[in-house]
C-alpha cells in the first residue's frame, strides 16, 4: 500500500499522532498575536524587530567599512571648517551668504530673524549636521536598501526633535513673540495644548471641525441614495443642466477616507463640477467598518462595492457604458475590477480614470518604510486583536512621514506662538477618518505592497488572473507632484502594465490638495500627455520633460477628455433611481453611512 507523502517513514497509514492538524496550532499562534498586539500598543505600531534589524545591518556594515568611516570623518572636518569660515565671515558682514540652504519644502529657518546671530549659527550647524547624518546613513557598503531607508528616516526623525526651531529659547520668532506679549503666547499655547489633549483623550474631533458638518456645510451637492448594502450607499446626483452626456460617471473613493473629499464645499467639489458640466454622477459612500466586519476581504469590497455600483448604474441607465473613476485605494480596487471585467469580456466600461492610485508597488514611497514582513506581522496582530486598524494608527503613520508639516510646525505655531491655524474644509474632512477591516487590510498589504501581485499579473479574481494587460478601454491617470502616499513616478508605471490609450496628468500639489484643485485656484498647474496604443513608452523623467505644461486646474483637462470618449450628442437627464427595478431613492445625499463613527 502506498503511503501519503506526509507520512513518516515506516508508517502503514496516517496515524493521528503524526497529523499536524490534530494539534490546535492556531491557539499557539493566538498567543504570539496577543503578545505582538501588546507590543504594538506600546510602540505606536512600529515593529521594534524591524527597526533593530535595520540598525544592526547599518551599524555592522559601517563598522566593517573603514573607507566609509574615513570618508565621514573627512566630511565632518570639512563641514566644521565651512561653519567656522562662515562664522568668521559673519563677524565682518552683517548677513553673509549661508553656507548651507534648507532642503526644498523645509521652511523652518526662512524667517528674517533666523539671519541674526546666534540663531543663524544654530540653524546652519543643525542643517550641516542633518546633511552629515544623511551621508552617514546612505551608501554604506552592503546595507540592504530597505534597511538603509529605515535608518535614514529614523535618523532624520530623531534629529528633527532637536531642531532649534522646536526649542523655545533657540527660536528667535518665539522669543520675539514672548517679549511682545509678555509671555501671553505661552499661556495661550498651554491652553491650546490642554484643549487639544482633552479632545484627543475623549475622542472628540479637533477644534473647528464643527463648522464643517456633512450635509450642511460640506457634501451638499443635491442627490439621492439609490442603493444600499452592507458595505456601500450609492448616491446619484441630480442634474443641473437641461441635457447630459449619455455615459454616466461612477466614482469609487478610497474606504480609508470618507467619500466627500470629492464633494467638499460647493466651490471645490469635484462632483458639483462634473454635474455642472452635464455629467450624470454616481458616487460610492463606504460604510465605516467595525470589529464585526473583521473578515471582510478585498473581494468583498470589489463585489459589494465596485461591481454592485456598476450593476445599479447600468439598471438605471440601460445600455449605457460607464466612465469609472477611482481615487487612491479606490482607484487600485477599480483597476483590479476593470482588469477582471476585461478578462471576462464584460464591456460595460467606457473609460477608467485613476486619481493618485498605484497599480505597481515596487516604489510606493516612504510608506514602504512601514512595509516589511516584521512590520506586517505586527500590524496584522494589532488588527487581529481589534478586528480593524484604527484611524488613529493610520493617521500616526502619515504624520511620521511629514513630521515637519504635521507635528513640529503645529507645535511651534499652536503651542509656542500661541496661535491657531484656522480650520478649513480639507482639514475637517481629514479628521473625519475611518477604520480598515482586519482581513481586507492584511490582504491588501500582503498581496499588493509586499508581493506586488497586481503588477506581476498574479492577482486572482474568481480564480483567474486580473491582468492589467487585458485592459482596452482608454485610461486617464492623475499623479500629484508632492504625493507622499502614491508617488507620481509609481502611479506613472501604469504605462508599463497596459497596452491601451493612456492620458497621464501630473498636477501640482499633494495627495489630497492636488486632486481637490478646482478651476480658479491660484498657483495651480499641470502637465499632460497621451500615449496611443502601440506607442513607445517613455520613462517618467523623460515624460516630465516632454509633457505639455498648462496653467490652471487639471479638472478642465479631464471634462473635455470625458466628452471626447463619450457618445456624440447630449441626451435628456435620467430619472433618479429606478423604482421599477428595486432602486427607489432611499435618502437624500449624503446618506447615512457618512455619519458612522
Amino acid at each position: 500500500m502506498s503511503l501519503p507523502a506526509s507520512s513518516p517513514p515506516g508508517s502503514a497509514s496516517v496515524p493521528s499522532l503524526w497529523d499536524d492538524r490534530s494539534v490546535n496550532s492556531e491557539a499557539f499562534r493566538a498567543i504570539d498575536r496577543m503578545r505582538e498586539a501588546l507590543t504594538g500598543r506600546t510602540t505606536g505600531g512600529i515593529s521594534p524587530a524591524s527597526l533593530t534589524l535595520a540598525l544592526l545591518d547599518w551599524s555592522l556594515h559601517l563598522a566593517w567599512a573603514p573607507g566609509k568611516r574615513m570618508e565621514l570623518a573627512d566630511k565632518a572636518g570639512r563641514k566644521a571648517a565651512r561653519l567656522l569660515a562662515w562664522l568668521a565671515t559673519s563677524a565682518l558682514q552683517q548677513e553673509p551668504p549661508a553656507c548651507i540652504e534648507p532642503l526644498p519644502g523645509d521652511n523652518r529657518f526662512r524667517g528674517e530673524t533666523w539671519r541674526k546671530q546666534p540663531f543663524a549659527f544654530w540653524a546652519q550647524a543643525f542643517l550641516l549636521n542633518q546633511q552629515w547624518w544623511h551621508n552617514a546613513t546612505r551608501e554604506v557598503p552592503g546595507v540592504a536598501p530597505h534597511h538603509e531607508d529605515v535608518v535614514s528616516f529614523a535618523a532624520r526623525q530623531w534629529l528633527d526633535v532637536f531642531s532649534p526651531s522646536n526649542i523655545p529659547f533657540a527660536n528667535p520668532e518665539v522669543i520675539e513673540r514672548t517679549f511682545q506679549t509678555g509671555g501671553g503666547n505661552l499661556m495661550l499655547g498651554a491652553r491650546n495644548w490642554i484643549e487639544d489633549a482633552g479632545r484627543a483623550a475623549t475622542g472628540q474631533p479637533p477644534l473647528g471641525t464643527e463648522a464643517f458638518v456633512p450635509g450642511r456645510d460640506v457634501a451638499v451637492t443635491p442627490g439621492k441614495v439609490v442603493y444600499r448594502n452592507h458595505l456601500i450607499e450609492l448616491i446619484q446626483y441630480g442634474p443641473t443642466t437641461q441635457e447630459v452626456t449619455a455615459e454616466p460617471v461612477l466614482i469609487v473613493p478610497a474606504w480609508i477616507m470618507k467619500y466627500y473629499i470629492l464633494d467638499l464645499s460647493p466651490q471645490n467639489s469635484l462632483v458639483r463640477h462634473l454635474v455642472s458640466k452635464g455629467h450624470t454622477v454616481f458616487c460610492i459612500s463606504w460604510r465605516n467598518p467595525t470589529a464585526q466586519d473583521r473578515d471582510l476581504r478585498m473581494d468583498d469590497y470589489r463585489r459589494l462595492g465596485v461591481m454592485a455600483a456598476l450593476d445599479v448604474a447600468r439598471a438605471i441607465l440601460p445600455d449605457r457604458k460607464i466612465h469609472a473613476t477611482g481615487y487612491c485605494l479606490g482607484g487600485t480596487l477599480l483597476a483590479i475590477a476593470a482588469a477582471a471585467m476585461a478578462r471576462a469580456d464584460d464591456d460595460r466600461l467606457a473609460s477608467v480614470t485613476l486619481l493618485a492610485a498605484q497599480t505597481d508597488f515596487t516604489e510606493p514611497g516612504e510608506l514602504a518604510l512601514f512595509m516589511d514582513h516584521s512590520q506586517m506581522h505586527l500590524l496584522e496582530s494589532i488588527m487581529w486583536n481589534k478586528g480593524y486598524l484604527s484611524a488613529e494608527q493610520m493617521a500616526g503613520a502619515f504624520q511620521l512621514l511629514r513630521t515637519n508639516d504635521l507635528v513640529w510646525s503645529r507645535l511651534v505655531h499652536d503651542y509656542l506662538m500661541g496661535e491657531r491655524t484656522p480650520m478649513i474644509d480639507l482639514m475637517a474632512w481629514n479628521a473625519d477618518s475611518t477604520r480598515m477591516p482586519y482581513r481586507m487590510h492584511a490582504e491588501y498589504l500582503q498581496r499588493l505592497y509586499l508581493d506586488n501581485e497586481l503588477a506581476a499579473g498574479r492577482f486572482l479574481v474568481d480564480g483567474r488572473p486580473a491582468a492589467l494587460q487585458n485592459l482596452r478601454v482608454p485610461l486617464f491617470v492623475v499623479g500629484t507632484e508632492r504625493d507622499h502616499i502614491a508617488p507620481w513616478r509609481s502611479v506613472y508605471k501604469i504605462h508599463l502594465l497596459t497596452d491601451t490609450e493612456v492620458t497621464f496628468v501630473l498636477t501640482s500639489g499633494g495627495h489630497n490638495a492636488g486632486i481637490v484643485s478646482e478651476p480658479g485656484r491660484p498657483r495651480r498647474s499641470f502637465r499632460a500627455a497621451s500615449r496611443k496604443r502601440g506607442d513607445k513608452v517613455l520613462d517618467a523623467g523623460e515624460w516630465a520633460t516632454t509633457a505639455t505644461r498648462k496653467e490652471g486646474s487639471w479638472w478642465e483637462e479631464w471634462t473635455p477628455w470625458l466628452a471626447a470618449h463619450s457618445s456624440p450628442g447630449p441626451v435628456a437627464p435620467p430619472p433618479m433611481g429606478a423604482p421599477e427595478k428595486g432602486y427607489a431613492p432611499l435618502d437624500d445625499a449624503p446618506g447615512t453611512y457618512i455619519f458612522h463613527r
